[in-house]
């Protein structure tokens, strides 16, 4: 889109370029192949010299609107659609670094990011060195000559901590090291990584573009020359997003700025109880003033977000875990499941969870506790979601 508009217009709007029927909404193209005119185009489009699509491994009409309307909303150039929010990563690292590169990642991760960078991308040759999320002096000692990446998930999963983008982008810049910002939390509507000097923005479409539990999906966007490698990376690799994955993905990206809203105004209603129940010994969430980094994600971001996180006291003769799995074991309303992003509000307990496959000392170290609990608020009404927490009152 050339003119500026408002995100509520660019959602909406952007991506959208119908076909000779004239159609409303975005078409479906579930076919694997595209035919062509003659054997000269064939050439041409596999040579890159025609633009056009070949096989949807790599090139779909409906895959390209969710890249187009998603890099709009992101202030990218170029979007990379995958086939899930973890490929989205593998493929990020793949088109920008080499065996033999070195990454400073947050230890902060969701658990699996870190699973995919240490336990995975270390046996193919890169280094990866883990550091605090909020400590700018841990990022600086890190860096060496061969590091070409910093990795950031900002809020973290699940404790909501909050970097300084713009400074770790400037750090970045002056060595010559690329940013990348998994920004699936906030989605564009809250935060705008690439505004604020990040080079990458990474995101899981699975959680809050959907937004309804139904795909799984994911996107790396940046310049056209970073997305370059990434895409030559996703055309022979095939983690590609489906047909219609992206279809369902595009429905989602029409009202998310409307519930990203939602999530966040209900979020803060239920962080505020929260920590006004004498069972919860502490929130987690950006929105609060009692929140480490909330003046600076209030900064960055336009609102807290829509995770909340928080630890259980345990009573008399209960372990830390036990308070935590009495807590979700009782609700009856919110689900339990480690997704997040849903309509449905979900609750899960990190440590045994998401974050089960990093050791005990890690997850310490990262501050997941025994007696975390994680809450992705969704859209039902705050007071049915406080009442159906029956242990804390």
């Amino acid at each position: 889109m050339t003119k500026e508009y408002h995100p509520e217009t660019i959602s909406v709007r952007a991506g959208n370029v119908p076909t000779e029927h004239g159609e409303n909404s975005e078409a479906i193209f579930l076919n694997s192949s595209f035919r062509f005119e003659n054997a000269a185009q064939a050439a041409a489009r596999f040579s890159g010299d025609e633009p056009g699509n070949i096989y949807s491994r790599f090139t779909n009409p409906t895959v390209t609107a969710f890249q187009d309307k998603l890099a709009a909303m992101e202030g990218a150039e170029q979007c990379v659609a995958t086939a899930s929010g973890m490929s989205a990563i593998l493929a990020c690292v793949m088109g920008v670094c080499n065996t033999g590169d070195h990454i400073v990642a947050s230890r902060s991760l969701f658990g699996t990011s870190v699973q995919l960078l240490t336990n995975i991308m270390e046996r193919w040759g890169l280094a990866v060195t883990l550091v605090s999320l909020t400590d700018l002096a841990e990022w600086q000692a890190a860096i060496t000559p061969k590091t070409k990446m910093f990795f950031v998930e900002t809020p973290s999963n699940p404790l909501t901590e909050v970097c300084d983008i713009q400074a770790l982008a400037n750090m970045a810049h002056q060595a010559d090291i690329r940013l990348a910002v998994d920004n699936c939390f906030c989605t564009p509507v809250i935060q705008k990584p690439l505004a604020l000097g990040a080079d990458i923005v990474v995101h899981s479409a699975t959680k809050y573009i959907d937004g309804q539990g139904r795909c799984l999906g994911g996107a790396v966007l940046g310049s056209k020359a970073l997305m370059e490698p990434v895409y030559a990376f996703l055309r022979s690799a095939g983690v590609t997003m489906s047909a219609f994955n992206a279809w369902v993905f595009l429905k989602g990206l029409e009202t998310l700025p409307i519930r990203m809203e939602a999530h966040a105004r209900k979020a803060l209603a239920l962080a505020t109880w929260l920590e006004a129940q004498p069972q919860v010994e502490r929130v987690y969430y950006p929105g609060l003033q009692s929140h480490p980094q909330h003046a600076l994600a209030m900064q960055q971001q336009t609102n807290g977000g829509g995770i909340v996180s928080f630890d259980v006291k345990p009573k008399a003769g209960q372990s830390e875990q036990e308070a935590a799995w009495a807590l979700i074991d009782a609700t009856k309303l919110i689900s339990i499941t480690a997704n997040l992003g849903d309509a449905k509000s979900t609750i899960t307990h990190p440590a045994t969870t998401t974050h089960s496959r990093i050791s005990k000392e890690a997850r310490e170290a990262s501050g997941v506790k025994d007696g975390l609990v994680r809450i992705a608020v969704g859209l039902e009404h705050e007071s049915d979601l406080q009442a159906d927490l029956t242990l804390l009152t």
